[in-house]
């Protein structure tokens, strides 16, 4: 026994070396990682705008100054990367951007965002430009700011169009039993489609085909206007693969220059006047951008206009910057009610929606809000379903053109394994008290009775949503109806049907949230500061999570339920002195 204590201590002395270990080397890493604070910008300096490591508008705060240490990206955000470039267009030491082989998470209107401070940038006579091995559509659409623009001789283009691809599972679930339940409003909710058809309807096809084009003619427009080629000539150049090398995409005006890494390198150095043998001063994107984050910027007013972000999609619980929840966006709201310095809010959403409930949540803290001081919306990638919910009753709402919005529509998924538990040879019988006395259940066919109260719910929350927005949007509940049904619009198609009321980024809402608020001098402080602490990291790491944690987080809670069934039963040989079957009351 002496021994197995001895082995026993052994072990948990090993385990709390490591997890001392890691943490040790968690906060050292932080702490000097933060040195980037204080770094020195040289002058005749060239930034690089590596992206790699942004895709959120806001990197977030926390109410905890220790969770600082172990947020994501250096609590950088996109937010952040504009701010910089508009500080470096009078700063005398920064004297040109460098976009090298940039790959990125940011969506189609946060690059535009991006692409237009980059275009800003450019009217102070400092230069844009960019070099890549090779150009993805996206890339090639953020890097079309440049002059000139470099290219690998053996790289390639990717320059032929949108397109979007749907899987479709109906049949799949005929073969294999297992089927999802579902409950909706609205001829356009192409959420649930794949569930209840073999191929795509013409509802659907329509909104995805409009959808797709007027992004696209978003993305052609500027990049006509940076290369100096006809939108016409884009679209031939799409269809016949006209820019596929290098070679040829210089031919179409689409790059500048053909060449090597070192020629794009040298050509910086000739404009900086550095000798070819010599480098070039450089700071990265984030550095320089922690380092205006940190600078205190000094202002004749105490008027400040609250930048709260929503990102992701909408749960219950507190959020995040992944994860917008009630917690810390009614909280966020509150606090900058009652500030009285806070002039005006702007509520930067990007978001494909969620929660109903807590949608509806949000969109009371706003109504109440509006009513003490203005609150503009400025809309991202998305600002779709339970994300435009949230938005419906903003005094103004701002978005880029190929945001994706509306989706105004409800739907309820409840998956049933009932054809399936029956094919493996599970049978599964329900005792109740009362008629409705047992829940939902994945394991027997769905109730009609329940069917109908689910439905009567899926319609009352639809109701409610297009009568907010009929009251926001100063609409009617008809015309709402209209243009909801769940379908999509991109931003350029939401303004002529008044889901929006102007096409810009988030410093155009600032803008307009400062004159609504009658301000001319003022600051901006961003929203939300979460209430996470160490508990709340330590869940998320891989060994704070048991076996049964996992296997739950990938099968689902009622597969795993029919597994471990099955586990007992392979267990249970010889007699039994055990209960005749597992119960669960409800």
């Amino acid at each position: 026994m002496k021994f197995l204590g001895n082995v026993l201590a052994t072990i948990i002395g090993i385990f709390i070396f490591f997890m001392l270990f890691f943490f040790g080397i968690l906060i050292i890493g932080a702490i000097f990682g933060g040195e980037s604070e204080g770094v020195t910008v040289k002058n005749n300096s060239v930034i690089e705008l590596d992206l790699k490591d942004i895709k959120n508008d806001y990197a977030g705060k926390y109410k905890d100054p220790w969770m600082e240490l172990f947020s994501d990206g250096k609590n950088i955000g996109l937010s952040d990367i504009i701010n910089a470039i508009e500080e470096a267009k009078t700063d005398d030491d920064i004297k040109g951007i460098s976009i090298l082989n940039t790959d990125s998470s940011l969506g189609m209107a946060q690059s535009k965002a991006l692409r237009d401070a980059l275009e800003s940038f450019k009217k102070s006579r400092k230069f844009v430009m960019a070099y890549a091995n090779s150009f993805s559509q996206k890339e090639y659409y953020l890097n079309s700011v440049a002059t000139p623009i470099y290219m690998n001789p053996v790289g390639e283009m990717d320059f032929k169009g949108l397109s979007s691809e749907i899987m479709f599972f109906k049949d799949f679930q005929e073969k294999s039993g297992l089927k999802m339940e579902v409950i909706r409003h609205g001829k356009y909710k192409s959420a649930v489609e794949p569930f209840l058809e073999d191929k795509m309807s013409d509802a659907n096809r329509e909104q995805i085909s409009a959808l797709l084009n007027a992004v696209w003619n978003s993305f052609t427009s500027d990049i006509s206007k940076s290369r100096n080629v006809s939108i016409a000539k884009l679209n031939e150049i799409a269809n016949g693969l006209l820019a596929r090398t290098p070679e040829m995409a210089k031919k179409q005006g689409l790059v500048d220059v053909v060449a090597y890494e070192d020629v794009y390198h040298n050509a910086i150095k000739n404009i900086l006047k550095v000798a070819k043998d010599d480098d070039y001063n450089k700071v990265k994107i984030l550095d320089y951008a922690k380092k205006v984050a940190t600078t205190s910027k000094i202002t004749d007013s105490n008027d400040k206009i609250a930048i709260i972000y929503a990102q992701g999609e909408i749960h219950s619980g507190e959020g995040d910057v992944n994860v917008i929840g009630e917690g810390s966006m009614r909280r966020s709201l509150q606090e900058a009610r009652k500030d009285k310095n806070v002039k005006a809010i702007v509520l930067r959403i990007n978001s494909p929606g969620g929660n109903a409930l807590t949608s509806d949540l949000i969109w009371r803290e706003i109504e109440l809000t509006k009513k003490v001081k203005p609150v503009v919306v400025s809309m991202g990638n998305y600002a779709a379903s339970g994300g435009y919910y949230i938005a419906c009753n903003a005094n103004k709402i701002f978005a880029e053109n190929n945001t994706i919005t509306g989706s105004i529509g409800v739907f309820g998924i409840l998956p049933n394994f009932s054809k399936l538990t029956k094919k493996i040879g599970i049978n599964v019988e329900q005792v109740k008290t009362h008629e409705n006395a047992a829940k939902y259940s994945p394991f027997v066919p769905l109730d009609e009775k329940f069917k109908a109260v689910t439905l009567e719910e899926v319609e009352k929350i639809y109701k409610t949503f297009v009568t907010h927005v009929a009251e926001g949007r100063k609409m009617t509940f008809a015309q709402v109806d209209a243009i909801a049904q769940g379908r999509v619009w991109a931003g350029s198609e939401a303004l002529k049907i008044g889901l929006v009321d102007k096409i810009g980024g988030l410093d155009d809402a600032i803008h307009e949230a400062a004159t609504l608020a009658k301000t001319k001098t003022y600051s901006t402080q961003n929203y939300p500061e979460y209430e996470k602490n160490f508990n709340d990291l330590l869940a998320n790491l891989p060994f704070a999570k048991s076996k049964e944690d996992f296997i739950k987080e990938e099968i689902g809670e009622e597969n795993y339920r029919i597994m471990q069934q099955i586990k007992k039963l392979q267990a249970q040989k010889g007699v039994q002195a055990l209960m005749p079957f597992e119960i669960n009351i409800h």
